[in-house]
Parts: C-alpha cells; sequence; structure tokens
C-alpha cells in the first residue's frame, strides 16, 4: 500500500485552485509553452519550493473570516469583512483604469500578480506557482515527478492463492420475480382505479375563434402610429476604402465586361485605389445619393410589422433526391467528329436510329447514332443554319436551311416503297394557286434542284428556323426580317405555300405548332403569342419578362411551354395557369442557344454559350390542381468554346434518355445515362 501511496499526485491547496480560475478569466499570455524543456529538469527543486510556498492556505490563514458569506452583500458597504481580531477590513481605494495600465505597462512582473477579492489584496505568484498552473492548464498532473501510467498493482490476485474471494452459490432470489415490486405494482393499480393518482390531463385548445375580427387590443392597434426609426443605409466595407487590398481591385478586363452589362446589373460601386488621401477627388454623386436617400425616407412607407420566428430550412421546397429521378443523361458516351466548322443545328431521326447536322462548314451529314459513322454529306456551298427531320417514319426526307433556301433532301433510308413515295413528293410539277399567289410569288417560289435531287424553296430573306407540322405534310419558315411575311407554311403534298393571316407584333424569333391540336406558337423577342389556326385568332399572348427570347419548346402534351433568353434566364409557362411564367430559372451566366422537351421521358434541357447543358425532371401532372414539379439534375460539360460559342443546340432521343449537343468547336457528343 506504501507503492500506491507514493504513486498519488499531492494535494493542491484551494488558495492555487482559486488562483486557477483568476488566471483563465485573467491575462494568461505570460503562461506560454516556452518553459517545458526544464520542467523535468526543475521537478524536484519546484517540488521543495511548492512546500516551502507562503501562499498555501494550509500554513497561512485567510485574513477575512466571513466564511462562505457572499461578497454581494458587502458591495454597499466601506468594508468587505472582518479579520481574526474582529476589526473591519475596509476597502482599498480601487486605481484608476488609466493608471493601473500604465503601471502595468511598467511592471514587467505585471503578469503575475492576481487581484484576490475576498482578502482585497494582490497576490504575486511565485516562478513554481506558474509552473502548477501551466501544468493544470495542460491537463496533466501539479508535479511533474508524478507518474500518471505506473504499473497496474493487482490486490485481488496472488501466486499462492488458493480460495477465492467468496465461494457463497447464487442466491434463489436472482431467479424469480420479487414479491414486494408485485405488491408495489398492485398498490398503483388500485390508487389509480380509486382516483387518488391524477395524471395531468393535456390542454384543450379553444374551438372557438375569431373568425373576422382582430383579437389584439387598441393599444396594439395604435402602435403603427409611434415613430418608427428610418432603416439605417449600409456600412461601407473594405472594397470601399481609399486604398483597398488588390483582391478588390477589378482587372481592366473586368472593368470592360461591366461596361457591356445592363445599368441594373452593372455593380454601384468599382473600386479604385490613392496612395493618399489628398489624392482622392470629390464624390460625383454625393448630392444625388444624398437627394435618393431623402426621397427614400419621404416616399418609402414604414409599417411595424412583428417578426416570425420560421425556420429557414423550413421555406425551402421538398424536392426528391435525384436517384429516384432516374434515368437521365450523365456522361459523355459519343462523340461525332466530321465537320470543320461550328455545327449550328441537329435534327434526330423518328426513329431514333440516324441524326442529322448542319455546320457552319457548308454541309449536311447523316450519322449513325449507335457507332457514330458518318454515312452521308451534302455540300451545299453556305451555312447550314438549321436543320429539321420529317416525323414521319415512313417519309424519310430532311429540311435544310442554307441562306435563304430551304431544301428538302431525300436521305435515301427506307424501303423501296417508302423511297418511291418520297422521290414522288419531291417532283414539282404544276403549284396549285392560292388566294394570295400572287403576293407570296413576290417572296417564294418553288424550284427543282437537279444538283442534289431535292426541292428548293427559295425566299426573299435569311431563313433561321424550320419546325414540322406532326403530320409530316407541313412546315413552317421564319425568316426574322421578313416583317409581315416573316412566317410562311407551306404543304408539300400541294405545293402550296401561305403567309401567317396575324400580324406580327415584334422581330419573331421562332415558331413551333402544338403536338396533337392545330395551334400554332410564335415567339418574338419579348412574348410569345398562340394562335388557332382552324379559328384564326388569338388565344394568349405569354409574357415572358425577359429582355430578349432565343428558343422555345413545347411540352408533348400541349400544355406547357419553356422559352429560353439570351440573359441565360429559362421560363416555364403552365398554360392552364397562367399568361405570366410559372418558374424562371436563372441557371446559364450567358446565353441560352436552344431549349428541348423529350418527347416520353419527364425531362427537359437546355444549353448555352457557356459550353454546358443543364438537365432538369419536369414532371407534368394530370391532376389540374398540382403544379409541375421542376428540379435541376444535372450539369452537362465537355464542350469547349470557339469565338465565344459554347454549345449552340441540344435534342433528345425519340426514345432513349439521351441529349444530344453540337458546339461550336464543330463536334456532336451524346450523353447517356
Amino acid at each position: 500500500m506504501n507503492h500506491q501511496e507514493s504513486q498519488r499526485p499531492e494535494k493542491v491547496n484551494p488558495l492555487e485552485m482559486r488562483d486557477l480560475g483568476f488566471i483563465e478569466s485573467g491575462n494568461n499570455d505570460g503562461l506560454d509553452d516556452n518553459h517545458d524543456q526544464d520542467e523535468l529538469a526543475d521537478s524536484s527543486q519546484s517540488r521543495q519550493a511548492v512546500d516551502e510556498s507562503d501562499s498555501s492556505e494550509d500554513e497561512v490563514a485567510p485574513r477575512n473570516t466571513i466564511g462562505d458569506v457572499p461578497l454581494e452583500w458587502y458591495k454597499d458597504e466601506k468594508h468587505i469583512g472582518y479579520d481574526i481580531a474582529g476589526k473591519k477590513i475596509k476597502k482599498k481605494e480601487r486605481q484608476d483604469k488609466l493608471d493601473s495600465f500604465l503601471a502595468s505597462a511598467d511592471d514587467s512582473k505585471n503578469w503575475r500578480k492576481i487581484y484576490d477579492e475576498y482578502n482585497d489584496e494582490e497576490v504575486e505568484l511565485t516562478k513554481e506557482e506558474t509552473k502548477l498552473i501551466r501544468r493544470l492548464l495542460k491537463g496533466k498532473a501539479p508535479h511533474a515527478e508524478f507518474d500518471p501510467y505506473a504499473p497496474y498493482v493487482d490486490w485481488f490476485k496472488w501466486d499462492d492463492a488458493k480460495h477465492p474471494l467468496s465461494n457463497a452459490p447464487e442466491p434463489k432470489r436472482r431467479f424469480i420475480p420479487s414479491k414486494w415490486e408485485s405488491k408495489k405494482v398492485v398498490e398503483y393499480v388500485r390508487a389509480i382505479r380509486k382516483g387518488l393518482i391524477k395524471f395531468d390531463k393535456p390542454k384543450e385548445e379553444p374551438r372557438l375563434y375569431l373568425l373576422w375580427g382582430d383579437d389584439s387590443s387598441s393599444a396594439d392597434r395604435t402602435k403603427h402610429l409611434a415613430y418608427i426609426p428610418p432603416p439605417k443605409p449600409k456600412l461601407p466595407g473594405h472594397e470601399e476604402s481609399y486604398n483597398p487590398s488588390l483582391e478588390y481591385l477589378p482587372t481592366q478586363e473586368e472593368i470592360n465586361t461591366y461596361q457591356l452589362m445592363y445599368e441594373e446589373d452593372r455593380p454601384k460601386f468599382i473600386p479604385k485605389r490613392f496612395t493618399s488621401f489628398r489624392s482622392i477627388p470629390a464624390y460625383e454623386n454625393a448630392i444625388k445619393d444624398s437627394f435618393e436617400r431623402c426621397l427614400d425616407l419621404y416616399l418609402c412607407p414604414r409599417v411595424r410589422k412583428k417578426r416570425i420566428n420560421i425556420d429557414p430550412e423550413s421555406l425551402k421546397p421538398k424536392l426528391p433526391s435525384r436517384k429516384d429521378l432516374r434515368p437521365y443523361p450523365v456522361t459523355c458516351y459519343l462523340e461525332y467528329r466530321g465537320h470543320e466548322g461550328a455545327v449550328l443545328s441537329i435534327s434526330v431521326e423518328p426513329s431514333g436510329q440516324w441524326i442529322a447536322s448542319g455546320s457552319k462548314d457548308g454541309t449536311v451529314r447523316i450519322w449513325e447514332v449507335e457507332t457514330g459513322r458518318c454515312l452521308r454529306v451534302w455540300e451545299l456551298g453556305e451555312a447550314v443554319q438549321h436543320v429539321a427531320w420529317n416525323p414521319l417514319l415512313e417519309l424519310p426526307i430532311l429540311a435544310v436551311s442554307v441562306g435563304s433556301d430551304v431544301l428538302i433532301l431525300n436521305t435515301g433510308f427506307g424501303n423501296e416503297e417508302q423511297q418511291r413515295k418520297a422521290k414522288e413528293l419531291l417532283q414539282i410539277g404544276t403549284p396549285t394557286s392560292s388566294d394570295d399567289s400572287d403576293d407570296i410569288s413576290s417572296v417564294l417560289s418553288w424550284l427543282q434542284d437537279e444538283k442534289h435531287d431535292c426541292i428548293r424553296l427559295r425566299h426573299f430573306r435569311t431563313v433561321s428556323s424550320i419546325e414540322w407540322h406532326r403530320k409530316g405534310d407541313y412546315l413552317s419558315t421564319v425568316m426574322p426580317a421578313g416583317e409581315s411575311r416573316a412566317i410562311l407554311i407551306h404543304q408539300l403534298s400541294k405545293k402550296l405555300t401561305q403567309r401567317l393571316p396575324f400580324k406580327h407584333h415584334g422581330l419573331p424569333v421562332s415558331s413551333v405548332f402544338h403536338p396533337t391540336r392545330s395551334i400554332f406558337f410564335v415567339a418574338t423577342k419579348k412574348n410569345v403569342r398562340v394562335y388557332d389556326l382552324l379559328r384564326q385568332k388569338l388565344i394568349k399572348k405569354l409574357e415572358t419578362q425577359l429582355r430578349e427570347v432565343s428558343s422555345i419548346a413545347v411540352h408533348p402534351a400541349g400544355d406547357n411551354v419553356i422559352v429560353g433568353s439570351k440573359e441565360g434566364k429559362l421560363c416555364w409557362f403552365d398554360m392552364d395557369l397562367s399568361s405570366k411564367p410559372y418558374k424562371t430559372l436563372k441557371c446559364h451566366p450567358k446565353d441560352i442557344t436552344n431549349v428541348a422537351f423529350h418527347r416520353s421521358y419527364p425531362l427537359f434541357a437546355s444549353c448555352s454559350d457557356d459550353c454546358t447543358a443543364y438537365v432538369f425532371h419536369g414532371m407534368v401532372y394530370a391532376d389540374l390542381n398540382q403544379n409541375p414539379l421542376i428540379v435541376p439534375l444535372e450539369i452537362l460539360r465537355g464542350h469547349t468554346s470557339s469565338d465565344g460559342r459554347g454549345v449552340i443546340d441540344c435534342k433528345f432521343h425519340p426514345r432513349q434518355p439521351w441529349l444530344f449537343t453540337a458546339g461550336a468547336d464543330s463536334s456532336i457528343k451524346l450523353y447517356c445515362h
């Protein structure tokens, strides 16, 4: 037992522990770790010094004898207690903070001094006491010679042991239920039945409430008439300093991009650096800012509102997990290379076996989707603006816009019957005359192209987009500079052309046929107008609230429309809900070049000049009371920028959850799930 006692740490007196509390709340900068190396060398000396220390309560009794009485009782008195002789211990005059600071700056040992509030005196710690406190702050034993990892001595095992400490058998009460506990349970049950023990009933909320009235008192109603202080202006930050750090200063390229921005998007303040206060010019907008501030204070109504404590996380919409929304395109599976210029447009054949592409190099190529093999190439000699495959499987023809001409090419696919039908359709006989044939003949002519064995529709302005009707006999062309004759609808079987009998309010950008009904969508730079072709009247005008519309796509059900803009915003319209956007997504930092819906999967995508394509989950429910569910899924990257252009076109595979993207880097990529 003597060996065990020798391993225990010596007792730390209460005064040292109290001093430790003062050190933790006060200045402990002097207790650094620079003296750790000489602790073990001075261990025996410090042990002896601690024993001889005069700050131990075991040797020196405290001057104040009030015991455990709180010192707050003496805060209004002139004394703090009584000494051992019964005389009052008067409070010392507190030194001014400035004088105490100056004294502490002059005294090099000031960090060792501790104010003892109990005895109203300053105690100076010795070097040995600071070593003890330093070890305690580190979680070590107070004395360095103490070994906390001494070998354990098991006092209950020895070499000559013959008998166990207890060899009594297990008592029977450990294996049978307790009779006393069962009697106690019976007593509680009887007391509950008699009503002697009563439980707290849940508080019932009042069923009656004021339906139309205000339950606030008249005093609360008059509070809004009280003075409401104006909101304080935002304080300046580091970037508004006259000599800010380099990371706050914009480069010359960033300053040039600010000039290209719209005024509301441009930063209000551009940091500048000055070498001194004398070189700072007068603030040019001082009077204007003061005037606007006065207008804000004068014209802006202020109302006292009660702040509601709501968890911000609860306000976020609960979106499903992306794992539950599979399949959707994730990774690049194939890359189609062969074009020498930027690929401006792509179109997928209705069966999904072939894909057509038109490029700036003046060629139209047809690729096999699964292998990436190029099957046919047409040299047209001019940049191909748009390609569109006929939606009928039995009619393998392709519409291509080249400058002001639209070529309807025979792809050569299909069986003999389909080829015979396609060749008959692409032969021009006598065009059927219409009521406005004289007006149309001046802007369009049907020509037979012998070189490519196709039909050439020659327009009077550049054609930017082509869209087929679902039956495959009609197609619409858009000429942005065509004014009142900017949109024309052509009938392939009768070789007939007619212009849209509506006035175009704005510059047309694109046009789309409704998937199931005789409805026609015309997208101008500001709005989208929906026309009924049978009744020949305007049905609805969709207000995009965008600066400039760039593309449009219609959901396969026909009641929802997505619109892309040149400011990187994408608008989702629910036509049954409102003429204003249901959702506006700010996803791309640059222009959106095209948007697309999938025919069978709840997917839609957008591509932009920032070399990315965004894939979204867009579920439209049959229940009209349930809003569409829009969830962002994936950002597809892989294209490189060329001449400031990125991904120019994107199309979904008609049967698989695959996405094709055409880029300015003259490549086409296929993204699969």
